[in-house]
């Protein structure tokens, strides 16, 4: 099973990329208007999808490699979705080439700029950083937390079977699917969508886990546009059974 980016990794992507598409070389963090912040439009894409049938999946391909700089490309949501739907063009070798040329390219006109512009990075918020995580009782609960977000922070307790490396995989993988098409789904798709999540947390429940959740906003920075909310979704899949565990009065659950 694989693992959401690391800050790290996401840092050095984002750096690297020059805050640019990979392909059209559009900016991915649009400056603000006099009645809207900035948006970020800069997708995180997967080469070698981890899910089978995903896009360009390879089941030989290390899951241990899944989330690293190599095997990610910074796209626009527009090219993100023609070399998903179109790989059989955009094979590994294509887009590991226009990933290598991309990066060079910008090493080149960031050595050619007086003075470089501030590099990209995304910076924790003291204040914003969750103290605990809260247990997601409902679809909506899960929903509300990967919808708009643009990053993923997962963990789980140690699974101890196949059949639990599947369920919990599933279940993490959907979310980030969601998360990933939240802006662009509509509102029956959004229904559909808390229905099943709902689903999944009565499955998981029955074999004895838990979820909790959370988001922590971050904050994109440098390039050329100003500070960018940066929001993160927290998910703990924990066992019922976890001392992690909290009971606060008969407020829901949480994990600290």
């Amino acid at each position: 099973m694989t693992m959401a980016i690391s800050d790290k990794t996401r840092k050095a992507l984002w750096a690297r990329s020059g805050n640019r598409c990979a392909i059209c070389r559009h900016e991915l963090v649009t400056n603000p208007t006099s009645r809207s912040r900035e948006s970020v439009v800069g997708e995180e894409c997967h080469i070698i999808s981890s899910k089978p049938g995903g896009p360009r999946y390879d089941s030989g391909f290390p899951l241990a490699k899944i989330d690293k700089p190599e095997n990610l490309i910074l796209l626009c949501r527009v090219h993100h979705k023609m070399v998903d739907d179109q790989r059989e063009t955009y094979t590994v070798a294509v887009l590991s080439s226009l990933k290598e040329n991309h990066e060079k390219w910008v090493a080149e006109q960031l050595a050619e700029q007086e003075p470089l512009l501030p590099r990209v990075r995304v910076r924790r918020i003291k204040e914003n950083i969750p103290q605990s995580l809260d247990r997601l009782l409902t679809g909506s609960d899960v929903f509300a937390i990967v919808s708009g977000t643009v990053a993923y922070q997962f963990d789980h307790d140690e699974l101890h079977d196949e059949a639990e490396v599947e369920l919990v995989g599933s279940f993490l993988q959907e979310l980030q699917d969601y998360g990933d098409l939240s802006d662009d789904l509509e509102a029956a798709d959004r229904v559909k969508a808390r229905f099943a999540l709902g689903e999944q947390l009565k499955e998981l429940e029955a074999t004895g886990f838990l979820v909790f959740g959370g988001r922590e906003v971050q904050r994109l920075e440098g390039g050329q546009g100003g500070p960018e909310p940066w929001p993160v979704a927290i998910i703990n899949v924990l066992r019922s059974d976890n001392p992690a565990i909290v009971k606060v009065d008969e407020a829901p659950r949480r994990t600290e």
